[in-house]
């Protein structure tokens, strides 16, 4: 998949922006505050239909502005031509189009545009509570899995309300919770054999990305725990309801999963230095890149924000060699320090563009076709 160009209008501090990018390489270099994440922002909204960074979606309007525009125009691997764009106003709802038509659910445009995002944003996958590290497990299934967002969409649904009945004033209709808790199982058996064979084959791919950047010398590990992994939901759930009760919330399920990270066989949180915990955070998205390429056939956008701090030279450098070569397609590359973009821009061969990005507005400064 390639972006062949976006134009924004009013998005955060991107008054009026219109680019037209590289097929390979993109380097947008600027102050901070200046507005480089903010344009990877919009290329992940046009994905995701969501930021990377706001949750609120009105928060990305310009101060004082009324609305804002997002419009990407992509070619797929196979050469096929598209549009995708979205409008947003102030109170009101967002309108995603996909060449000219509305989609009538949000969740069908996931994984229409591939993508693969690292940024400083990342580190909460090590320091932050599980949920951050299902919801990686998420977005990554979600894009080649149609049937697994909508499973997990109902699986969310039915649990919200056994909690409703858990929180009640009442003592819960025992036939309700039967009915519920079978939901969530059938549910939860489904979105656990995704999740478990998601890891199984992304545990070598990464492997691999390890090694090559740091030369092998940091044992790392991934693993899935689940409370499915100790037996079957549904009986697990009926006997919990009494705690669960007291508690006012459901403890097991798939929505307490857990992704395990260790460095030389303890918790990574706990053992990793700034730079250990950044390769391996690079290492774990590369691994999702080259998974989804392989699960999709189209190559997914690579978006690199500030990926440069606290790694040493001879990472920088493995990790440019990575994804300059043909298992890579289109990269975006953010940086403060124009001396890094040069060095890196030196030892490819492909096509690039180079932009500055300062007060919002985006400027390419040079460029080399292939």
């Amino acid at each position: 998949m390639e972006l062949r160009s976006i134009s924004l209008l009013n998005y955060r501090n991107l008054q009026e922006v219109n680019v037209n990018f590289s097929p390979k390489i993109n380097c947008l270099i600027g102050c901070n505050g200046m507005g480089k994440t903010n344009l990877l922002d919009a290329v992940y909204y046009l994905s995701f239909c969501k930021s990377a960074v706001n949750a609120s979606d009105s928060s990305n309007i310009m101060h004082d502005a009324a609305f804002f525009m997002l419009q990407g125009c992509y070619c797929s691997d196979k050469g096929i031509e598209s549009e995708v764009s979205c409008g947003l106003k102030r109170n009101d709802k967002k309108q995603f189009r996909k060449d000219g038509k509305l989609y009538d659910r949000l969740s069908d445009h996931i994984g229409s545009v591939p993508l693969v995002m690292v940024s400083p944003a990342d580190n909460e996958l090590i320091a932050g509570g599980s949920e951050e590290r299902r919801r990686f497990m998420d977005v990554v299934i979600s894009q080649y899995d149609k049937e697994y967002l909508q499973s997990l969409i109902r699986y969310n649904r039915a649990l919200q309300q056994r909690n409703a009945l858990l929180r009640g004033d009442r003592e819960p209709d025992a036939d309700m919770m039967s009915l519920i808790e079978e939901m969530m199982t059938e549910e939860a058996l489904f979105i656990h054999g995704c999740r478990r064979n998601f890891i199984d084959e992304l545990v070598p791919i990464f492997t691999k990305f390890h090694n090559a950047i740091t030369g092998g010398n940091e044992p790392v590990a991934l693993g899935y725990r689940s409370h499915l992994n100790e037996g079957d939901l549904l009986e697990i759930l009926r006997n919990s309801r009494a705690d669960d009760r007291r508690l006012g919330h459901t403890s097991k399920g798939v929505h307490r999963d857990e992704l395990i990270m260790q460095l030389c066989g303890y918790p990574l949180r706990r053992e990793g230095s700034q730079g250990q915990n950044k390769t391996f955070l690079v290492s774990l998205k590369l691994a999702q890149y080259d998974f989804l390429r392989a699960k999709g056939g189209e190559m997914p956008l690579l978006l690199l924000d500030d990926i440069f701090d606290k790694l040493d030279s001879r990472r920088v450098e493995q990790i440019i060699s990575l994804v300059s070569g043909n298992d890579f397609g289109q990269i975006f590359i953010t940086d403060v320090n124009r001396e890094h973009i040069d060095h890196i821009l030196e030892g490819v061969s492909g096509g690039y563009h180079l932009f500055e990005v300062q007060g919002g507005c985006v400027e390419l400064l040079k460029s080399r076709e292939v």
